[in-house]
């Protein structure tokens, strides 16, 4: 579908939901995950099937889901799916919205590494833009070009550690190239990934700055419904759950990367 018969064939408003994936195991012991492919845990769960319950009572309908190739959003996009018996929706998995790629932190208990590192350190590889951590090497068994998943990606496009800035320069072109477009042709957008791939959609989407972006955190299994216009501008934003567990959810992952005194 070209650009102008995206634009012709819907009016705005246009409706995008985004729901980070339900919290992992290694969310659970505050981890560096990246593209390990842990799972849910049972609190994990419990937020993608709450999330799914949420989207219903509200009555939202979808047309289309992307998510990422990872476990975790996956199987809470599937809970979420199942909750609002749309189990039958088209779902496209893509690489691209992976979680940022931690490097050689991946499986580094986060506190341990803030004690170590200092705090202001761990915020700068968690938060900062353009900064990667240490990268990892080739040959280490958790590179991505050991994963048969990604054996249809050209090995060049494959992180070895990335920033935010890095993971957004490698989500944009599914932006502009697929999921944009889908919405402006009318389709109701579901996207469920992670907390990084989210905040360069954020990012984009709300024209944040680097400074105003390394202050977002993404709380898992709740969805964040926006309002778009016919440039696919932000007319309105919520989060849809309870504001005072939102908020709770919301300041635990900001403080994920403090060492603990």
């Amino acid at each position: 579908m070209n650009q102008s018969n995206a634009n012709t064939q819907a009016k705005a408003p246009f409706q995008l939901v985004v729901v980070r994936h339900g919290e992992s195991t290694w969310n659970k012991e505050n981890r560096f995950t990246g593209w390990k492919d842990v799972d849910l845990s049972p609190k994990g769960i419990a937020e993608a099937q709450k999330a799914g319950k949420s989207l219903k009572q509200l009555g939202l309908q979808f047309d289309e889901v992307f998510t990422s190739c990872l476990t975790r959003a996956i199987k809470t996009l599937n809970f979420i799916l199942d909750e609002m018996n749309l189990n039958w929706l088209p779902v496209t998995k893509e690489w691209r919205l992976n979680e940022r790629h931690y490097g050689d932190l991946q499986g580094l208990d986060k506190a341990e590494t803030a004690a170590k590192h200092g705090e202001a350190q761990v915020k700068i590889w968690r938060r900062s833009f353009d900064t990667p951590p240490p990268q990892m090497s080739l040959d280490h068994p958790d590179h991505p070009s050991k994963d048969p998943r990604y054996k249809n990606v050209n090995p060049k496009d494959l992180p070895s550690g990335e920033s935010l800035k890095d993971t957004a320069a490698r989500f944009m072109p599914l932006w502009n190239n697929t999921i944009s477009k889908e919405i402006l042709s009318g389709k109701k957008v579901l996207i469920v990934a992670h907390g990084n791939s989210l905040r360069a959609l954020i990012q984009h989407l709300e024209g944040l700055s680097p400074e105003q972006i390394m202050e977002v955190n993404m709380p898992t299994g709740i969805p964040l419904m926006y309002t778009l216009d016919e440039n696919l501008k932000v007319l309105s934003k919520q989060f849809i759950g309870d504001e005072e567990a939102v908020r709770a959810a919301t300041e635990a992952v900001a403080n994920q990367g403090k060492s603990k005194h």
